[in-house]
């Protein structure tokens, strides 16, 4: 009997055993095959806004960086650096070539005013003078898709006097590709209410929209050129002229397709529609909000702007600016909206 048992007890750990090995092999087997399975993941969109270190966010096409929004609130403004097409300099720079320290303020392209009720928020240097910092970044400000990237910013008008906000500012910074990286809209919204009391934009050839140009690209630098929509050309015919747009088209770098240019246009809902031109053959070009007569604004009567930037590769023609003028004007305007 007890041999009996012991056979008993060898066949039962045997077959336990055996179960245990196949229970194994069948846990590696399924471990395989789920190794081995493709997972059906989501496409990334082609336009992404990228978060980076330092207040910086960077608009890219299927991973290549176009222009990127810098925003620290150490900066004296908010701007848009570097500017691209399909060429890795950027169509833009920081600072005037000849006059760096004077015209620090020319940061690639920028929003701001030289006159809000005396004070300048155009000049980083002066007795009365302001700065245009980001307040926050309001919650799902980042869109993606892959037809555009877009971003929302509050901003502070502020006085350097009194450290007081003389204006709010909501804006919506959009890049929109057209042609690839070949061509493509920076579109930025922006609208702004005065805190609590009427303030005034006085008449003044500087704001809002601003673009400085690369050295290369200047017209006195590297024989660049200047176009308006009425077919004017350089400083002499363009300057302080209205016009519904203004390109400024040069050398980017010294391959022999290194071309490209920005079309600056101002939208029909602007103040001053056609808007002079305040443009310069050392690279310098902007739109005039109010050249000639001061625009009020309170709580109640905000004042919303909408300013498009074509950027594009070569030196393009009047009617391809105006084709894309007829474009930028026909795209919706964003309608802010703000909770309750």
């Amino acid at each position: 009997m007890p041999q009996l048992h012991l056979k008993s007890r060898l066949r039962s750990e045997t077959i336990a055993a055996f179960l245990a090995w196949a229970l194994m092999g069948l846990c590696f087997d399924d471990a395989k095959a789920q190794s081995n399975t493709v997972t059906v993941m989501r496409m990334p969109p082609k336009m992404q806004a990228v978060p980076l270190p330092g207040d910086v966010v960077s608009f890219q096409r299927e991973g290549r960086e176009l222009t990127a929004v810098h925003f620290s609130p150490t900066n004296e403004r908010v701007f848009l650096y570097p500017v691209r097409s399909t060429h890795s300099a950027s169509l833009t720079r920081m600072g005037h070539p000849h006059d760096p320290w004077g015209h620090s303020h020319h940061n690639s392209i920028w929003m701001s005013h030289s006159d809000v009720d005396g004070i300048s928020f155009w000049n980083d240097r002066g007795t009365t003078t302001g700065r245009i910092v980001v307040d926050h970044v309001p919650p799902k400000s980042f869109e993606e898709s892959d037809d555009y990237a877009a971003m929302k910013l509050v901003i502070r008008w502020i006085s350097n006097d009194d450290d007081k906000t003389v204006l709010t500012e909501h804006r919506r910074m959009e890049v929109r590709p057209i042609d690839g990286d070949r061509s493509w809209f920076l579109i930025i919204d922006s609208m702004l209410t005065a805190n609590g009391r009427s303030t005034t934009f006085r008449q003044s050839g500087f704001g809002l929209a601003a673009v400085r140009m690369a050295k290369p690209m200047g017209v006195h630098d590297g024989g660049g050129r200047i176009l308006n929509s009425k077919g004017e050309i350089n400083e002499k015919e363009v300057f302080r002229k209205p016009a519904k747009w203004c390109d400024y088209s040069g050398r980017v770098d010294s391959t022999p397709q290194g071309l490209g240019g920005i079309t600056l246009m101002n939208h029909p809902s602007n103040p001053s529609h056609p808007t002079p031109f305040h443009v310069r053959d050392d690279g310098w070009m902007g739109a005039c909000l109010n050249l000639e007569s001061p625009i009020e604004v309170s709580s109640d009567k905000p004042l919303q702007v909408r300013y498009g930037f074509w950027i594009h590769d070569g030196i393009v023609k009047q009617d391809e600016c105006e084709e894309k003028w007829y474009d930028f004007q026909k795209m919706p305007i964003f309608k802010f909206s703000f909770p309750r």
